[in-house]
Parts: structure tokens; C-alpha cells; sequence
């Protein structure tokens, strides 16, 4: 099985934390070089000193708020003119928890925006280079939602249910080019996000984080939360030679949660 990827670069949104950085520590390991995107340069910094450069990998970082496409576009239009893209994992943070029903009108953009409309950008900056190299995987993070709707996820099923039918329709575009299009499908995983939806749970029904997070987990018949390396290993075993003919899917990375095939 092919899952060397030395000579390929990658570029990783989201990757300071989480799924994200994890996925970035995996494709080095398999000798990608790395390029890291997020909008806090500090952490930007440190995360970059975390890679593995044994394999004599070059990795680099660009700064940028999701919040802000079109200083998002400047920077990767900038690093694409002279840096070949290979595998773009588009991984960003969900949109705050809540009911469609009471959702403004301005949360729906907002998070439309830094999702559907950020991943577009990103791909369109790298897919030249893609063509050019014969070679291209696009991976975008989502949510099991994509399959059932969560509760209390109002805007997040929404627009995470569009940017899966943009990665289905961009799979059968781009399959010609040797371009591949999935999406990992998260389910209950141990980050920064999860903990907070847990404490909101809490809060709400008036128990601990402990208990509520115990509710969760009864759910799921692995019986535990899953670790970002988990859905990480998902993630980069997509972006390897070996998984070239897998196209236009969603893989649900959730322990078997999803009640539905």
C-alpha cells in the first residue's frame, strides 16, 4: 500500500488545534510538506515546531482569518503562485450551537461564508497546481449532519449540508485531472468544540460536564468519545497515492453513531 507522501505539499486549514493540527502531525509523519493555516500566528508558530522533519520536510504557515475571505484569498493566490498544492484539507470550526428556527438571518452568511465560500476560495487557488501535477486531494472535515441533523445544530446542518453537495459536484468536475473530493464526517470528538457544546448541554439541563458528556457517549456503540488522531488517520489516508479511486464520499469517523448507512 502506497502511503508515501514525500514530495507532496499540503496545505492545512484550522491547524492549530484539534482535527486540523492533528492531521497536519500525520502528513508530515508520511513526509508531506506542511503548510498550516490558521489566524493566530503564535500558535501558527508553535504548532509548525511540532511537525516531523526527518524526511527533510519544508513546512510553512499562512495567517488567516476565515472571517475574512478576501484576506484569505490574497494570501493563498500569493503562496500558489509559487508553491504547487497537492492535498488541501479544509477544516474549519462550526458555527455556534443553536435552533434553526430562531437563527438571524446574518448567522446563516456568516457561517456560509466562512465554510462554503472559504473552501471555494482555497480550492480555486490550489487546483491549477493540482492539474499541473496530475495529482490533487481535496478533503474537506464536516459533521455527521451531513447524514442525520443534529439537534440544536441549526445553522451548522445547514451549511454543512451544502458544502457537501459543492464537494460532491466538484468530485465529478475534477476526477479527470487525477483530483480526488471527499469528506470526513466527524462525530462526537474530544476537542475544543465538543467541549463546548458539552458545557452548553450542561448548562442547560442543569448537571455537571462530566454527566452530560456521560449522556453522549451512551449513544455511541464504541461506549467513548473519539480523539482527533482518529479522525486525523481518516483524513490522511485520503490524501495518499493509495486512496486514488476513492471519490465523492462522506466517511462518518464516529464510532458508529450515524443511524444510517
Amino acid at each position: 500500500m502506497n502511503l508515501d507522501l514525500k514530495g507532496k505539499t499540503a496545505m492545512v486549514c484550522g491547524s492549530t488545534q484539534g482535527i486540523g493540527k492533528a492531521s497536519a502531525i500525520e502528513l508530515a509523519l508520511l513526509g508531506a510538506n506542511v503548510t498550516l493555516v490558521a489566524r493566530n500566528e503564535e500558535k501558527l508558530k508553535t504548532c509548525l515546531n511540532e511537525l516531523d522533519k526527518s524526511q527533510g520536510q519544508q513546512h510553512d504557515y499562512l495567517v488567516a482569518d476565515f472571517e475574512k475571505p478576501e484576506q484569505l484569498k490574497e494570501q493563498v493566490l500569493k503562496f500558489t503562485a509559487t508553491n504547487n498544492v497537492h492535498i488541501l484539507i479544509n477544516n474549519t470550526g462550526g458555527p455556534p450551537a443553536g435552533l434553526a428556527i430562531t437563527a438571524k438571518e446574518e448567522d446563516f452568511v456568516k457561517a456560509f461564508s466562512s465554510h462554503l465560500l472559504c473552501n471555494h476560495i482555497l480550492v480555486q487557488a490550489c487546483v491549477e497546481g493540482m492539474k499541473r501535477e496530475k495529482y490533487g486531494r481535496i478533503i474537506n472535515v464536516i459533521s455527521t449532519s451531513v447524514k442525520i441533523p443534529l439537534r440544536n445544530l441549526g445553522v451548522s446542518n445547514t451549511i454543512r449540508g451544502a458544502v457537501a453537495n459543492w464537494a460532491k459536484t466538484l468530485s465529478v468536475e475534477l476526477a479527470p485531472f487525477g483530483i480526488t473530493v471527499n469528506n470526513v464526517l466527524p462525530g462526537a470528538t474530544m476537542t475544543g468544540r465538543l467541549e463546548t457544546i458539552i458545557n452548553n448541554q450542561a448548562s442547560k439541563s442543569g448537571k455537571s460536564f462530566e454527566e452530560s458528556k456521560e449522556e453522549m457517549t451512551k449513544e455511541i456503540p464504541a461506549g467513548r468519545i473519539g480523539e482527533a488522531s482518529e479522525v486525523a488517520a481518516a483524513v490522511v489516508f485520503l490524501a495518499t497515492p493509495a486512496a486514488a479511486y476513492i471519490n465523492g464520499i462522506n466517511i462518518p469517523v464516529d464510532g458508529g453513531r450515524t443511524g444510517s448507512l
